[in-house]
């Protein structure tokens, strides 16, 4: 697999390069299960779209681009051979997480918190 291979908007090359340095991070802290790799600053669903390259998306609602999130997610854990999901970090913008000690990769999906859709 080449290094520049891009799933959407996200090249696999700098997202290995994240997991690895969060990985480092969470040696020193054992308690901590879930790490953010990167925000895209917004919650805007038009930003994310064009952020991540999301344009195949059928309908443009919340809802639509969650599933669309939660595929890619599974796409790019399957390739990483990591659990990574998309939620929304306490700034309230979406975010790629990932965790550590989790089930097989891409089977987890859970939402870290309780407004995503306010």
């Amino acid at each position: 697999m080449s290094s520049d291979v891009k799933i959407y908007g996200i090249c696999l090359e700098r997202l290995k390069y994240q997991i690895k340095n969060a990985r480092q991070r969470l040696k020193d802290n054992e308690h901590v299960s879930i790490e953010l790799l990167e925000s895209y600053n917004t919650r805007d669903m038009e930003d994310i779209i064009d952020i991540l390259e999301l344009y195949d998306i059928e309908e443009r609602t919340f809802d639509a681009l969650w599933n669309k999130l939660e595929e890619l997610a599974y796409t790019v854990s399957v390739l990483t051979t990591e659990t990574l999901l998309f939620d929304l970090t306490e700034e309230g913008h979406i975010g790629l997480y990932l965790m550590v000690n989790a089930p097989v990769a891409g089977e987890v999906h859970i939402n870290l918190t309780t407004s995503r859709h306010a």
